[in-house]
């Protein structure tokens, strides 16, 4: 799971979030040195490429060789940086907002196994029944007929819900996500879909969602935020919105639908009154025939992984954590920096308690065919950098996309599945409408 700032003054340790009093140093109670705290930056909202902030773009076709009217500010992945909010350059280390949130629970000393149903075992059809759509059978006892509460008739073991394990596919692009073999519930979400642009051509898009585990809801959180972002960038790129100022403009949609869910009766908080309104990372990619966009806020990645696996991979965003804060400040190295048990304390989040919304956006223009992989930690901590990510990516990615998210699933419970786990893979240049995967 991800993890969230506070105030622009530090009232709270950054370390142990015990008060503080104005001008310490120190934490009294852990001894944390608060002069380690970066400054926050200032606040660059992620303007459009070409004309004004929200305006539509009329963008053609990139032609061959980069003419054509993509804009100049369009880079290849093996050039990073991009263009992100407010003209900076990628990967320069982005700047955390001071205070962070560590919303990682104690591992539970358990996992939580369930067996796969056994193909074997049928239930018998009643007169009644549909034969079409013949009853579930109980993955516990294999035999027992699932009722419509969720239970086995059998033997009434719950079954797995239906956000423990999600595929879906449109068009070319594909995504997967599993509860992992830790949580008891899955807190990811995500949208994939594709389009048309106003001259015909392909755009595939993928939002990828953390829920935010230390607030409440955070699987209504994540889920919400998904399909905001997914359905703006569906509507805004046929219209002929720059895909970068469609990013950002669903970013901010997908962050007022997670502030609604704050928006609750006053009795509903009677029973958590301490719960942290609703908040989930968000990161999301729109890929065209020779544009390539992302856009995010949190520690979900994004990452370039080409079909020559003789060209360099690329991470295309970088983390608003404590992991990249202390990295920035030059007080750790990286592996340090991930190393400790603080790393996914994120310092950018979607939720009525966030600090600041800061979308960060970057568009680029690969020279070559590859792949966009978007995922949730729950991947990449098992394949944190561009290296490995490209190793654990099947080689036939670009063809078979749903595969691809299969295997990389696979990758991360096999390396322990300690979290939720969701990736969607997209691959560059779009494909014509109509291509899938296997």
């Amino acid at each position: 799971m991800s993890q969230i700032p506070q105030q622009a003054a530090l009232s709270k340790c950054p370390s142990c979030a015990e008060p503080l009093e104005s001008g310490d140093l120190f934490c009294g109670a852990c001894g944390y040195d608060l002069s380690v705290v970066p400054a926050p930056p200032q606040d660059h909202p992620t303007l459009t490429m070409t004309g004004s902030p929200g305006d539509g773009v009329d963008w053609p076709a990139p032609e061959p060789g980069g003419s054509g009217g993509t804009p100049s500010s369009a880079h290849l992945p093996t050039d990073l940086a991009g263009t992100d909010s407010g003209g900076k350059t990628l990967p320069a280390q982005q700047t955390a907002t001071p205070g962070v949130r560590f919303d990682r629970p104690a591992e539970p000393d358990d996992d939580y196994p369930l067996q796969a149903p056994d193909p074997r075992a049928t239930a018998p059809t009643g007169p009644e029944e549909d034969p079409a759509d013949p009853p579930k059978v109980c993955v516990a006892c294999r035999a027992g007929r699932v009722d419509s509460d969720g239970y086995c008739e059998n033997c009434g073991h719950a079954q797995p819900r239906e956000r423990d394990h999600m595929e879906r596919e449109s068009g070319p692009v594909a995504a997967v996500s599993d509860r992992g073999l830790r949580h008891h519930r899955n807190e990811d979400a995500f949208t994939v879909g594709h389009t048309a642009l106003p001259d015909g051509s392909p755009a595939v898009v993928a939002i990828v969602c953390d829920g935010v585990s230390s607030a409440t809801r955070p699987d209504e959180a994540s889920a919400a935020a998904s399909q905001t972002a997914g359905d703006i960038l569906l509507a805004a790129l046929p219209r002929g919105t720059h895909p970068q100022t469609a990013m950002h403009e669903a970013i901010v949609a997908a962050s007022q639908a997670v502030n609604a869910l704050a928006e609750e009766p006053a009795s509903a908080r009677e029973h958590a009154p301490h719960q942290n309104a609703p908040a989930c990372t968000i990161v999301g990619a729109v890929v065209t025939s020779g544009l390539l966009v992302v856009g995010w806020v949190g520690d979900s990645r994004a990452y370039w992984v080409p079909v020559d696996r003789g060209a360099p991979p690329a991470r295309l965003t970088e983390d608003d954590s404590w992991a990249a804060q202390m990295v920035a400040a030059g007080l750790m190295s990286e592996a340090e920096a991930y190393a400790d048990e603080r790393a996914h304390a994120i310092t950018g989040w979607l939720g009525a308690d966030a600090y600041e919304l800061e979308p960060h956006t970057a568009s680029f223009k690969p020279d070559r065919p590859g792949v966009v992989v978007v995922c949730t930690d729950g991947l990449w901590n098992y394949a944190e950098t561009a290296e490995e990510m490209c190793e654990a990516v099947p080689a036939d990615a670009a063809d078979r996309p749903l595969h691809s998210a299969r295997v990389l699933v696979g990758h991360a419970l096999d390396g322990g599945g300690h979290d939720n786990v969701t990736v969607a893979v997209l691959p560059f240049p779009a494909p014509p409408q109509g291509a899938g995967s296997a």
